[in-house]
């Protein structure tokens, strides 16, 4: 496998899946801002029913290995990933 893009938005997508998933609702019921400092690195808030969560980077990586089982059909944990800050692009990661 070469090396593939993900987006800022199928990043927010898998973190939507992912939360849906785990908590037995619909995509559309989840709102996702991600977010990176430069102290804590890559973090998300999701909102969900008007409740907060804070996920961290291991959170996105672990949506991220769930979308592409679930999307891509691509073996998650034979992936390496890595998250970017791009100016142009926002939040996107690399899978290798």
């Amino acid at each position: 496998m070469g090396k593939i893009k993900i987006t800022e938005q199928d990043i927010v997508n898998a973190l939507c899946l992912h939360i849906a998933h785990k908590r037995q609702i619909t995509p559309q019921e989840i709102e996702i801002e991600l977010m990176y400092d430069d102290d804590y690195g890559f973090s998300a808030e999701a909102y969900v029913n008007d409740r907060k969560q804070i996920l961290i980077t291991a959170n996105i990586i672990e949506a991220i290995r769930f979308w592409l089982d679930t999307v891509m059909k691509i073996d998650p944990f034979s992936a390496a990933l890595e998250l970017v800050l791009d100016d142009e692009e926002g939040v996107i990661a690399y899978v290798k």
